[in-house]
Order: structure tokens, then sequence, then C-alpha cells
């Protein structure tokens, strides 16, 4: 297994992303992206999708020459539509709208509408709290999670992310996690590697729990927490897809087959400014709760003090398959 530095992991995936169709400065965000996922650990939204996002790209369903469209009809409602192009692209022309809004307003919310999965949501978040903004954000996803006591999926894995600055332009911590028991893509990983999961992760077709990945996927997963996780998804549900007006997660098709309508999600931002409310007793709070936490033994708080990893070890037929799209 190869280790590679992450400058190498970015232009590779650029240079991917370029040669399949996307606009030069599109495939810099998407690829920055890819970078931070792989250098978090998180392969799921790393290169792991470079494949298909250059399918996609290829067939059409993602518009990658797009110029997205940000309009502010009322002050603190800052919307983002990324015409069906990246979740990346989109976001970006929004950011430095919404940081000011936040700003002037004390808190604004900025809905990406009409955009490709944005798969790390904490990706974006955390760039609001580097501006030193709190920052809330909800997406959703192909149907996968059935109700309690049902067997029919009708939400996404519906993640939310919440991103808390620091005093000094960094974040105090932060977390993103799918309100499902589970990510899909542990799954379909463990499918791929002839693994068994966890019971609790998913039930099959007739709503039985099941450990083997490939009767989940053919089944649905179930909220993590039961009827809570339940409650605190549908929440997720509403904001990114009622308030960005996109698709239902029952109404999303398949993410990253090839070929299909495009994805049309949204993802829905609550951004504030705690300096509008508590001021510099914000920060003296923030620090307070951390030293509560991390003063326990073998406690933490999630995403605190992240350190990027790079080199990152990457598995051979991964890298081989990413120099392929590279060359076009």
């Amino acid at each position: 297994m190869p280790l590679l530095k992450l400058d190498d992991v970015e232009q590779a995936s650029h240079r991917a992303l370029v040669s399949h169709g996307a606009r030069d400065d599109t495939a810099g965000l998407v690829a920055r992206a890819i970078r931070v996922a792989e250098s978090n650990g998180n392969r799921i939204c790393g290169l792991y999708y470079l494949e298909s996002y250059c399918k996609q790209l290829e067939t059409g369903r993602i518009n990658g020459i797009v110029e997205p469209m940000v309009t502010v009809d009322r002050p603190g409602a800052v919307r983002v539509d990324g015409r069906l192009g990246f979740a990346q692209s989109a976001f970006a022309a929004g950011l430095p709208v919404a940081i000011a809004s936040a700003r002037t307003n004390g808190i604004c919310g900025m809905s990406v509408e009409h955009t490709h999965t944005c798969t790390s949501l904490g990706y974006f978040t955390e760039q609001f709290a580097c501006a030193g903004l709190l920052a809330i954000g909800a997406t959703n996803a192909t149907p996968r999670v059935s109700p309690p006591g049902g067997s029919t999926p009708v939400l996404g894995t519906n993640p939310i992310a919440m991103a808390v600055p620091d005093s000094s332009g960094g974040v105090a911590f932060q977390f993103d996690f799918s309100t499902s028991a589970v990510a899909l893509g542990k799954i379909t990983m463990a499918a791929a590697a002839g693994d068994k999961i966890p019971l609790g992760w998913a039930v099959d077709a007739d709503g039985h729990p099941t450990t083997d990945p490939q009767a989940a996927l053919d089944g649905s997963l179930v909220s993590a927490g039961g009827y809570k996780g339940y409650g605190i998804g549908l929440m997720v549900e509403v904001l990114a897809a009622a308030l960005t007006g996109c698709r239902l997660s029952v109404d999303v098709p398949p993410l990253k087959t090839p070929d299909g309508q495009p994805h049309d999600l949204g993802q829905f931002y609550v951004v504030v400014d705690p300096t509008s409310y508590s001021g510099a007793g914000f920060h003296e709070r923030i620090l307070a709760l951390g030293e509560s936490i991390v003063g326990q033994p073998g406690a933490r708080l999630p995403g605190a003090d992240r350190v990027p990893t790079d080199p990152v070890e990457v598995e051979d037929d991964v890298w081989k398959l990413v120099l392929g799209l590279a060359a076009g």
C-alpha cells in the first residue's frame, strides 16, 4: 500500500476531473475536498468517490462547467442554485455572501440547491467555523432508512454536521454524522470486502435484523437511537429537501451509478455570528465546556485538535485507478 503526499492526491484528482469534463476551477474545488477527506481518514468521501464523479461527468449526470447562481432576496436568506453541478462549487460561490450576511445580521440561513451529493458535510461547516462563525448543516440522500417498525426506506442517511469556532480562527470542536445507525458507505465497503456487519445497523427486506451487508443493501438501514434518531432524520429531511425545494430522499436516484437523473440534492446551513449574542462570553463558555470534558481521562471533544495526515496510505488498486482516470 503506497504512501502518497496529499499534494499528489489533490493534483491527480484535479487532472482526472478536468480530463472527464469539469471546468478547471470547479475541478480544483472538488479535488481539494477529496484531499481533505483523505487527510482526515474519511476514505468514503475521498478517492473512493473519484471514479463516480468522472463517470457522471462523462454521461452529463453532473454539469462540470456550470456557474452557480447566488441570490439574496431577503437579508439573512442566502440561496445558491448549483444548477445540477458539484456541491463544492455551489458552496464556494455562496460562502463569502453567507459570511457577510451572518456578520451583518447576526445569523443567516444558506440554502444550497440542485447539486450533486456533497459527500462530507463537515467539510463545509468547518469553513464557516474557520471564519469565526458557528454553523449547522444538513443534507439528505437516496432512501436507505426505514421508519421504526417499518421495512421500506423513506429517508436517506441524512447527515447533520456542526462546527464551533474557537477564538483564534480555528475550530473548537465539530461533528459530522449520519442519522442512520451507520453511514451507507461502510455497508457497501463491507459488501465489497465480503465482511459481515454488526447487528443493529440494518434490516433485510422483510424487516429482520441482519449481519449480511448485501441483505442490508437490499433492505434498509435503521436510525441511530431508534425513534430519537428517526426524529432527527426527519428534521434533516425538512431542512435539506423542503427548505431547499430539492428532492425528498424517497425521490433521490442512486448516487453512484453513471447514468440516470441528476441528484438534485440540497444542503441547508444555519450560520451564526456568536459575537452578536453572547459576545466574548461565547468563547469563555466554549473553553470551559471543553475543559470539563477533556479533563476526564479518556474523554474528548469531537473533531478538536485534528491534525491532517500527510502522507496518507492509499490501496494499490485505488491509486492505479486514479492514475488511469487522470490520464484521461
